[in-house]
């Protein structure tokens, strides 16, 4: 056991010596935190700029425009009826605009008097129709409308819905749900990525061959590493979901079971970089096949992208990669929300992390030059 904190001991003091590293470890994901915070958690009310051309001006456009006026999630804004709609949004770059065309109340009249012929026809323009602020203004354009059709009906619906949240989920922010990903992020990035140079440089060096001159063992050695990297991610974690709390009012907590999964997660990643970088014959060869290996997990793990929104063919790779599992695990773990879902993903991380470790102490060898 000494020998193996003695190799921890040293080790550590390397690693701090290291600005890059430590930047990683602890300023990354402050910074990642700081900038999605301030994108998704601001404490103004979002609102899409809508502009709307009423060229009726009667009775029933205005009743339009004030259904569109009291949906929350949109700002309306008049253009000008002497100008031509078309013109006015190529010249003013406008992505969307409502055009309410003339005639429009006296049409809605006439249909209520019993020519049911007609038919009124609000036009919505869009400079994009692939973006998703196209799909809001085409949802609040077709509620709008549904609702001054009930207006003019007369009819009352008697079909809604309500939603709610399960126990637990009540509070929870953007933050709550990104923190996770985050985590994941970092214990990847130090230990994947900087272990697999670490034995690339040991290979390259003749480190290895120097330590067969000690009494450490192999597995003492893959250990200490071990031991390091989880006490480094403990207080990576501790450190971001304090600044997290502190700033954006996040409201999952550092459950023992979290701090479990950042262990398991460290082991797992760090036992994947020993056999990626032993492998390997260089750093430089190591930090390659680690981008291979990491960049696919960091942009289809659920870190910053909803899995359930992509094709099928996309969330079945995801499957495939550990970083899903540590992700999915360690969110359960800190809403305190599915403990039977968080254990089975802890089983599979450290599963997965225990193959490697192996495949790494039976590949490792003391001699390489």
């Amino acid at each position: 056991m000494r020998r193996i904190l003695a190799d921890t001991v040293a080790f550590g003091k390397q690693y701090i010596r290291s600005g890059v590293a430590m930047f990683f470890a602890f300023a990354f994901p402050i910074l990642l935190i700081l900038i999605f915070g301030a994108i998704f958690s601001g404490s103004g009310e979002m609102k899409l700029s809508l502009p709307v051309q009423n060229l009726d001006e009667g009775p029933y456009s205005q009743a339009y425009v004030q259904i569109l006026e009291n949906i929350s999630v949109v700002d309306i804004e008049m253009i000008p009826t002497d100008q031509d709609i078309e013109d006015y949004i190529r010249n003013e770059s406008l992505q969307n605009a409502i055009l309410i065309p003339r005639d429009f109340s006296f049409e809605i009249g006439e249909y209520l008097v019993g020519n049911r012929s007609l038919m009124v026809n609000i036009t919505l323009y869009s400079a994009d129709p692939s973006s998703s602020t196209y799909a809001t203004i085409q949802e609040v354009v077709y509620l709008s409308t549904v609702n001054l059709n009930y207006a003019l009906a007369g009819a009352t619906p008697v079909v809604g819905f309500t939603s709610t949240e399960p126990p637990g989920f009540d509070d929870l922010t953007f933050m709550d749900f990104f923190l996770p990903g985050v985590v994941g992020l970092v214990v990847m990035t130090n230990t994947l990525y900087t272990i697999t140079s670490t034995c690339g440089e040991y290979k390259t060096r003749s480190y290895f061959k120097l330590l067969a001159t000690t009494s450490l063992k192999k597995y003492e050695w893959l250990l200490s590493k071990f031991i390091f990297y989880t006490l480094l991610l403990f207080a990576s974690l501790i450190l971001t979901f304090a600044i997290g709390q502190a700033i954006f009012d996040m409201t999952s907590t550092l459950t023992p079971l979290a701090f479990v999964f950042i262990a398991a997660g460290g082991f797992l990643f760090l036992s994947m970089g020993m056999t990626v970088g032993i492998i390997v014959k260089d750093p430089e060869s190591g930090a390659a096949v680690a981008n291979a290996i990491g960049f696919p997990m960091m942009f289809l793990s659920g870190i910053f992208f909803d899995l359930e929104t992509m094709p099928d063919y996309i969330q079945a790779i995801s499957k495939a990669f550990p970083l899903t599992y540590f992700n999915d695990g360690l969110r359960d773990a800190m809403f305190g929300g599915n403990l039977e879902s968080a254990l089975f993903n802890l089983g599979i991380v450290v599963l997965i992390g225990l193959v490697f470790f192996v495949l790494a102490s039976k590949l490792m060898s003391w001699k390489e030059r």
